[in-house]
């Protein structure tokens, strides 16, 4: 396969540009389940407060944006021409495949851009692609990358400044929690009994079996790798460094945990007058960090207490950049 016909795909996740598109984005996220209106409004205020308005911005919504920059930084440095596909937006994958088609792509190496495998994320991407392509191009499937030593090179860089600004501020080791994105429990199979301490599988109890798939979900034990390799490479302790599952779902059915506020209010219950919140399932900015951390987290702290720091998001770091590119083998 020469260059001329041979490229990379990057999925997303999609998010909508102005906030009068929230019903129609929802519908997609939900595979066509109606949401209450209450859930819309809440979303819409939400996204109204990191910035999203009634027309769209002019370098479009944060994980857009970024997403597009990661693209356009990592086709500069392999020379080869890279794609992006949304799932539940602008640009959607099919739109995205017909127009490599149109380009004369014969085959494409495919990559999700949510390093922890799922088949809430991974799993439906990939679904979508197939679905998309008709056989318009050959391709590779990238499920996972989690264990990719560059991807925690990259969180670490973000977080060490944190850490020790964090501990200079306040005379001691601030602890860091690491957090993923929570997916509902009935998409979660698990056999293990372990506890939910860092490294450790989500616990059995409260994971339900709904006989959506024979094998469990690799999710909750890549997440909580990834963070052990972060935390790895600063040489944190055990003591130092916990883990949990942010941005739980706000209309029904249970989701797994431990949240980040139950967190925060158990290590303020322990003494701690601070807390760094790193979320390693997310390559950049958009609403479950603006909002939920920046904005929800920082006034549970703030009620407890706690002052909270939070590394800067990957975005179009140069690290990640690398990441991408050696996972995709380039």
């Amino acid at each position: 396969m020469s260059d001329a016909t041979t490229a990379i795909l990057l999925l997303a996740h999609g998010t909508p540009d102005k906030l009068d598109e929230m019903a129609a984005y929802l519908d997609k996220v939900t595979g066509g389940r109606p949401m209450p209106q209450h859930v819309i409004e809440e979303l819409q205020h939400r996204y109204a407060e990191i910035g999203l308005r009634d027309e769209p911005l002019p370098e479009g919504p944060p994980l857009t944006h970024w997403t597009l920059r990661q693209a356009e930084r990592l086709q500069d440095e392999i020379g080869i021409r890279v794609y992006v596909g949304m799932r539940n937006w602008h640009p959607y994958i099919a739109d995205t495949v017909a127009q490599m088609k149109a380009d004369g792509v014969t085959h494409a190496r495919v990559l999700c851009l949510a390093p922890q495998n799922s088949r809430t994320s991974t799993g439906l991407y990939r679904k979508a692609l197939e679905s998309a392509l008709n056989g318009a191009f050959s391709y590779d499937f990238i499920a996972g990358w989690a264990d990719e030593p560059l991807l925690a090179e990259a969180f670490a860089e973000r977080l060490q400044p944190v850490w020790a600004e964090a501990g200079a501020a306040l005379g001691t080791r601030v602890p860091v929690v690491f957090t993923a994105h929570s997916v509902p429990c009935r998409t979660i199979l698990s056999s293990s009994g372990e506890s939910a301490r860092p490294g450790a599988p989500v616990p059995a109890d409260g994971i339900q079996n709904y006989g959506a798939a024979s094998a469990p979900d690799p999710y909750p034990v890549e997440a909580k790798q990834t963070a052990a390799r972060v935390a790895s490479l600063l040489e944190l302790t055990d003591a130092d460094w916990y883990f949990a599952f942010q941005s739980q779902g706000v209309a029904g059915a249970p989701w797994i945990g431990p949240t980040v506020e139950d967190t925060l209010k158990a290590l303020a219950a322990e003494g701690h007058k601070g807390v760094i919140v790193q979320p390693i399932g997310f390559l950049c900015d958009h609403v479950e960090i603006l909002y939920d951390i920046d904005i929800n987290f920082r006034e549970v702290a703030r009620g407890l207490e706690m002052q909270l720091w939070r590394p800067e998001s990957l975005n179009d770091s140069a690290t990640l950049v690398r990441a991408l590119e050696h996972v995709l083998g380039q």
